[in-house]
């Protein structure tokens, strides 16, 4: 206990330039249930898995239901979630036979270690018996506890930061540090809540096609699969997601105006949790090609270069070389 006329330096608000949370000792909670959906729906949509007897894809998430935040009592990140998720999953046979079938995990919750976690998959009961369903109970709950492992590995990583405040002492040698680097300092972005500098940048190309053509090559499923050369899962309309590149690329379509323009929320799975950048895309047809201008906002500054790359490099070459679409010699 403190002497009289003396206070607890716990409480001193001087101790944070913000007065927040003084020396983190408070009680302080952040509601992730909205974003844990949005999290959990993404990296199950489109998991899939091949095998003699033909492929499996969860090609829809029915239901998530329950709750998850983020607590810091004196310093120490607390972890509370409990989920209840429902998906459906679709095979097809090597004859091009389609079944459907569901998965259901009852127990994703903090209480529960990831590999003690039920993962129930099923036939529907119109469905007839197919070896596919033992493909998806073996190789593909494999995919699914990995995906959401990843859930757990962004909901403690990434989305917890800023939760533990740094105090004034911390702060002063901060502003040192960068002064001695002359590092400027980052901004707030309003997705993610996790402070970065962005910027903004544009590209633009010409493909040999029609705008009709070249649209199709982003929305369509089996045509974004034979430019990247592996599996993808794209729901081609407005507020559709896509998952391409192995996981490493993922977003939603926010608006589709045939033949013209496509705007996505387009993110890399390493960014901070929540926050993803702006991609439009406009087709202005040039009679017998098709001039591409590309328009990104919201990149983190220290992701541009890596972003211009890979969409010149994974897609606008890569659909070039795949469909023809390169330029005259």
């Amino acid at each position: 206990m403190a002497k009289w006329g003396e206070g607890d330096p716990r409480w001193i608000v001087e101790e944070r330039a913000d007065a927040t949370n003084v020396n983190n000792w408070h009680w302080t909670e952040r509601d992730v249930t909205s974003w844990s959906q949005d999290v959990i729906n993404s990296l199950l949509l489109g998991i899939r898995t091949e095998g003699e007897d033909g492929l499996c894809e969860i090609t829809d998430v029915s239901n998530i239901d329950g709750e998850a935040s983020i607590n810091n009592r004196k310093g120490k990140l607390i972890f509370f979630y409990e989920w209840n998720v429902k998906a459906t999953w679709t095979g097809t046979n090597k004859k091009g036979i389609k079944y459907k079938g569901t998965v259901e995990i009852p127990n994703l919750s903090d209480e529960n270690d990831m590999d003690d976690l039920d993962i129930c998959v099923t036939a529907c009961k119109d469905q007839p018996i197919t070896p596919l369903t033992d493909l998806m109970r073996k190789e593909g709950v494999k995919k699914i506890r990995n995906a959401l492992g990843n859930y757990l590995k962004q909901l403690k990583t990434e989305f917890s930061q800023g939760m533990i405040l740094p105090t004034a002492d911390e702060q002063d040698k901060q502003k040192e540090s960068q002064a001695k680097t002359g590092s400027s300092t980052t901004t707030n972005t309003p997705t993610s809540g996790v402070k970065m500098s962005t910027v903004m940048f544009t590209l633009k190309d010409t493909f040999l096609t029609s705008p009709e053509e070249l649209y199709r090559v982003f929305i369509n499923q089996e045509m974004v699969q034979a430019f990247t050369h592996l599996a993808a899962f794209v729901d081609g309309c407005p507020g559709g997601t896509f998952r391409l590149l192995e996981g490493n690329v993922h977003g939603q379509f926010a608006e589709l105006i045939t033949e013209q323009k496509i705007v996505m929320k387009w993110r890399f799975s390493s960014w901070p949790a929540g926050h993803s950048s702006t991609v439009t895309l406009n087709f202005v047809d040039r009679g017998n090609e098709t001039e591409l201008t590309l328009e990104a906002e919201g990149v983190p500054s220290n992701e541009e270069e890596r972003m211009k790359g890979g969409w010149q490099r994974y897609y606008f070459e890569a659909i070039k070389q795949t469909f023809g679409y390169g330029a005259r010699l």
